[in-house]
Parts: structure tokens; C-alpha cells; sequence
């Protein structure tokens, strides 16, 4: 009898470099199978990685009885496709920001998350910093007071003209990319949804016909009055940081994206009194399940996924 949740990987992705050790040092899962286009390279990521299992193609993956749940690094345009087939095969899903290409593909997602019980979960992994956690404790000790202004800024160069996010099929673009994480992030320092939202982007030719953005400024304004101010891009200076103004003070967050083990600075300013400082260390992620991530937004943090049987019989490296 095992409680681990046992993970699957549709993908061969960068960014698997980072998630799969991840998922590989929970206390709670196991990584046992990788799926690709082609047996060839899910064989070479299963070795590369030490996962028993590979699979040459995504169906064979969802058609397996030894994975619980898995996790999507495939290309944004894909992601709804994948999603709905995981939940269809009994499987509970993390994918990769953003969740889908449209609020309908969301909501689609969301109706069959809710018929079949299963999780699905967005990879914004800024949430589980230790620094959110601090900025929370701040939020809701009414260190700004009313809150009035949020200001978020995410830019980096994504470089090359082989790069996923010029192509528009693919689901590139400065908005899907590192957009997604500044309207996240400023929709969960509201604890709102926008009532209004206005944006301007700057395009470029895409790859693969069309036009796609690389860079894009908005505002979203919240019914509490709460104002959110953002820009992002994939063409700029590595930009990264959160400001959040109310009646009382101002809290200024430095690399609030920035990853895991990367120490950040959350300043305190308060009319005229001395700056606080509060320096939060890297390390140890907060649990999805952590006392104070679910009394200040518990709609944020579901449950932690269990799997669905117990017990199993394990397989050696395979493909289908």
C-alpha cells in the first residue's frame, strides 16, 4: 500500500530540467513516466532524467494504470487539448502557465474538472515562495491600509528566432508568457476579479505567419477601487518586481518571480518612518495546503492531491 502520487510528464520541454527533480524530491511523489512525440527521445529524457518508464506517445502515457496524475510542459496552444484528455483518462493535472488560450478554454476545463473530481492546478510557482507568504502576513495585517495602486513589472530577452514564444500557433507572445504572471499576481494581491481592464501592446512579424506581441502595458481596475498597473515583455531588460500603495504605506517586493532557492528583499515604507526591510531566504516551498496561504485566499490553494488508488505493481523502463 503507497500514498505517493505517482506523476507522469507529457513533454520534453526545457523547463522539465527544473520540474522533474522538483516532483522527483517531494516526500509525497514519484516521477514514473515521461511521454513523447517519439519513443526515441522519451527513452533519452527517461535515462537523462532516471524515470522507469517512457512512453512514445502522450495517449499511451494516459492510457497507463501506474500514473495518478501528471504534468503538462507542452506548448501553451496545446495545453486545453491535453488537459481535457488527462481528465477523460482519470488523471489529475498540473500544468504549465498559462492553464489555456482563451477564458472559454479555462471555464471548459473548470466544468470538467468539477464532473470528474479531479485537481487541476495552474504552475505559478511564485505562490509557494516564502516571500508570498510574508507579503500575505503584511497584506492582511493592514500594513498599507486601504489598498489603492498595485504595480508589477516581468520582462527578460527570450533571444533567438527559433524561439516558441514567435510563434503565434504555438501560443507565443509577451502576454501568455510573462503576462500571465503579472495579471496573476496582481489579481491575487486584490483577492479580485477586474471589473475593467485596458492594454497596448507592441508586435512583431511572427514566425509562422501573422502578427504576435513582444511587449505589453494594461491596467486592470478592481471593484474594491483597488488599480493595477503592468508591463511586460519578451524583448527588454530583465525586468521583476512588485509594488503594492495603499493609505498607510507602501510595500516593495524585488524579485517576486525570481525562483526557489533566490532570497528576496520585501521593503516597508511608512510616511516618513524608517524603511523596514524584511529579507526572505529561499529554500523550502510553502505546502499547497499551509495554514496561512488558506485562511487569507483559501479559493487559491486546493487541496493536495491524493491519488486515486492505492498500491501498484511497478515497471521497469517501456514504451507503447
Amino acid at each position: 500500500m503507497s500514498d505517493m502520487l505517482r506523476w507522469g510528464i507529457l513533454g520534453t520541454a526545457r523547463i522539465i530540467r527544473k520540474s522533474v527533480p522538483a516532483l522527483q524530491e517531494t516526500k509525497n511523489g514519484e516521477v514514473v513516466g515521461i511521454a513523447s512525440r517519439t519513443e526515441e527521445k522519451a527513452l533519452e529524457y527517461a535515462d537523462k532524467h532516471g524515470i522507469p518508464q517512457a512512453f512514445g506517445s502522450y495517449e499511451a502515457l494516459l492510457a497507463s494504470p501506474d500514473i495518478d496524475a501528471v504534468y503538462i510542459a507542452l506548448p501553451n496552444a496545446l495545453h486545453r487539448e491535453w488537459i481535457l484528455k488527462s481528465l477523460d483518462a482519470g488523471k489529475h493535472v498540473l500544468c504549465e502557465k498559462p492553464l489555456a488560450m482563451s477564458a472559454a478554454e479555462c471555464g471548459e476545463i473548470a466544468r470538467k474538472a468539477g464532473e470528474t473530481g479531479l485537481k487541476v492546478l495552474e504552475g505559478f510557482m511564485y505562490r509557494f515562495h516564502p516571500r508570498f507568504e510574508k507579503l500575505q502576513e503584511l497584506l492582511a495585517a493592514n500594513a498599507v491600509g486601504k489598498l489603492t495602486f498595485v504595480h508589477v513589472a516581468h520582462s527578460f530577452d527570450a533571444g533567438g528566432e527559433d524561439n516558441i514564444r514567435w510563434y503565434a500557433g504555438l501560443g507565443g507572445g509577451a502576454l501568455f508568457d510573462t503576462g500571465c504572471y503579472v495579471v496573476n499576481m496582481s489579481r491575487m494581491v486584490t483577492g479580485q476579479e477586474p471589473a475593467h481592464v485596458a492594454a497596448f501592446g507592441n508586435y512583431r512579424d511572427a514566425n509562422d505567419g501573422g502578427r504576435i506581441d513582444t511587449s505589453i502595458a494594461g491596467m486592470l481596475r478592481f471593484p474594491g477601487g483597488a488599480t493595477a498597473l503592468f508591463d511586460t515583455g519578451v524583448n527588454l531588460e530583465r525586468r521583476n518586481f512588485l509594488e503594492v500603495t495603499g493609505t498607510e504605506g507602501r510595500l516593495y517586493l524585488d524579485n517576486p518571480f525570481g525562483l526557489l532557492e533566490e532570497d528576496s528583499v520585501l521593503e516597508e515604507h511608512h510616511f516618513g518612518q524608517d524603511t523596514i526591510r524584511h529579507t526572505i531566504k529561499g529554500g523550502e516551498p510553502l505546502r499547497p495546503d499551509g495554514r496561512t496561504l488558506r485562511r487569507q485566499r483559501p479559493e487559491r490553494y486546493p487541496a493536495p492531491l491524493r491519488p486515486r488508488r492505492r498500491g501498484r505493481q511497478r515497471a521497469g523502463v517501456g514504451s507503447s
